[in-house]
């Protein structure tokens, strides 16, 4: 049994035959995917237009290079990481990993995004904490959790093994569970006093 095409693949072939509708469409289908992301990554909407008007311009101009049977939106996140970390490094954001924390097991599979969201915190406060992580973690758990990309398409998208996509994950996910229980601890209403 044949993998099934990506639902790209055709638009991308038409395209580089020379029917830029195609593109239009293809702009379209996955502009507002790859601006949600980069909204997320940077923080700001007008920084985030832009940028995406880049990666759009960007994947315009190199559909040559592009491999048939990959996965056209995996690559177009590709673009994006690269245009986000570039921005970020410009404006001089810490993309440091914390190294300090202690060594922590990937295969652990403690509170992610999906607890979070189970357990009725509202949508700004999980944004919130997502915002919160450092870009690198909040990159990879963008793409996981909210593109929906596999590991291993999320491990091809930004370059890295997936071993690290994984630590990543974990760490993003026990981030983000330090913080809610920290906010959880905080909006306890105090015991009333005698």
């Amino acid at each position: 049994m044949s993998e099934p095409l990506d639902p790209d693949s055709d638009l991308v072939r038409r395209c580089l035959a020379g029917d830029e509708s195609c593109y239009a469409a293809l702009l379209e289908r996955h502009q507002g995917r790859i601006y949600s992301f980069l909204l997320r990554l940077v923080g700001d909407g007008h920084e985030a237009e832009d940028l995406a008007q880049v990666v759009f311009l960007k994947a315009f101009r190199s559909l040559a290079s592009f491999e048939l049977g990959r996965p056209f939106h995996s690559w177009l996140f590709a673009i994006a990481h690269h245009a986000a970390l570039d921005f970020l490094r410009a404006r001089k954001t810490d993309l440091s990993l914390d190294h300090d924390e202690d060594p922590i097991d990937p295969a652990d599979a403690s509170d992610g995004p999906e607890r979070l969201a189970e357990t009725a915190l509202d949508g700004a406060l999980v944004e919130r904490l997502i915002a919160a992580l450092p870009p690198l973690y909040r990159e990879a758990l963008l793409l996981r959790h909210i593109e929906g990309l596999s590991v291993t398409d999320v491990a091809a998208t930004l370059g890295i093994p997936e071993g690290t996509v994984k630590i990543r994950l974990f760490r993003a996910r026990e981030l983000m569970r330090r913080k809610w229980e920290a906010f959880e601890k905080d909006e306890t209403p105090e015991a009333p006093r005698p």
